[in-house]
């Protein structure tokens, strides 16, 4: 089973490029990076809608909505960062460059999120492995950028 949850989230990550790439093409069709990125977001939040909706996903009560930290209302922003992102960078950048530089900060918040047991996960001690893949992964970034 750990073998599919891989598969399908190299799946996923194989998305952030063409998501990017189709965001920044809308932009020049719409005119401005906003419109992208509104349009991207209409666009799941249909999809995400109707999903729930055909599979009558139950709503929360407010005392549930209530139990929820702070900090869970914040990352529909985080996504919004990251499809405005996609959309002004990816076609100046090239879509290698961009999903490297994606991955990179990806990496480095998840190491710092684990070593501190951050919003909720379990806690993984910075090592020094994970410090060379990280300096690795930056080497990455550098020699895509390059050459």
């Amino acid at each position: 089973m750990t073998l599919l949850y891989l598969l399908l989230a190299v799946a996923a990550g194989s998305l952030v490029p063409v998501q990017a790439g189709i965001n920044a093409s809308l932009r020049t069709s719409l005119g401005h990076p906003i419109l992208a990125a509104v349009t991207n977001f209409l666009v799941g939040l249909t999809l995400l809608a109707s999903f729930a909706a055909a599979t009558r996903v139950p709503l929360p009560g407010s005392a549930q909505i209530a139990q929820a930290p702070w900090w869970c209302w914040i990352g529909g922003s985080m996504g919004a960062a990251l499809v405005l992102s996609g959309v002004l960078l990816s076609h100046r950048l090239g879509a290698a460059t961009f999903v490297a530089c994606i991955i990179l900060g990806q990496l480095a918040a998840s190491v710092v999120l684990d070593h501190f047991a951050l919003v909720g996960y379990p806690r993984h001690s910075f090592t020094l492995p994970r410090l060379v893949g990280l300096l690795l992964l930056a080497a990455g970034v550098y020699l895509i950028r390059r050459w």
